[in-house]
């Protein structure tokens, strides 16, 4: 089964929308290896359909323009680029389709294709949150940025618990944390009495 690694963009206080309003006073070579290296080991990327065109408007022209992030502009190109909309969409990227069908049922077909590559996901919220609370997603990246940004979208949404472990923590010298989570399969258990037996 091929994995599913989602990679945001996120405030202190969890806030992951409009990243490019906030994030780039911090970004630098560290955090630029990080996004890199998810992709690195993908041959396929998930996304929404906001962060698809957000993707498709500047990247074709970068890797055309030929400058220093030209390489990744071409390995997403050349990527496998599958698109979860509910409206018909046409495209003009190279290698993009769209996801057919309920998402949870395709992506999970997708998960279950020939393959050890990864599939990579940046953004997209609404589906990072939809497949994290189906179990969908092997490892969640987070990028937590050193401000809060007291309002905006936040990742986690009510509903159930999703229990995670933590897999890595990298301190950047502009003071973002890159967390690697993955699924922990089951929530915690213990009582104030318990906590107390460990002290």
């Amino acid at each position: 089964m091929r994995r599913i690694t989602a990679g945001l963009f996120i405030s202190l206080d969890g806030v992951v929308e409009n990243p490019q309003d906030w994030h780039f006073p911090y970004f630098n070579h560290e955090m630029g290896a990080a996004v890199s290296a998810q992709f690195d080991a993908a041959d396929t990327v998930l996304l929404g359909r906001r962060t698809y065109d957000s993707f498709a408007g500047a990247w074709p022209d970068r890797e055309a323009a030929g400058g220093e992030d030209a390489a990744m502009a071409k390995a997403l190109g050349d990527a496998r680029k599958i698109v979860v909309s509910e409206q018909e969409l046409r495209f003009t990227w190279r290698n993009s389709e769209q996801l057919r069908g309920d998402l949870i049922e395709a992506v999970t077909a997708l998960k279950n294709e020939p393959g050890t590559a990864d599939i990579a996901m940046s953004g997209s919220v609404s589906i990072v949150r939809r497949l994290l609370a189906a179990g969908l997603i092997d490892e969640l990246n987070l990028l937590v940025h050193p401000i809060a940004l007291r309002g905006g979208m936040r990742l986690f949404d009510d509903g159930e618990p999703i229990p995670l472990r933590l897999v890595s923590s990298t301190a950047f010298t502009t003071g973002v944390l890159h967390l690697v989570y993955a699924p922990a399969g089951s929530v915690p258990t213990g009582t104030y009495e318990d906590a107390k037996a460990h002290l």
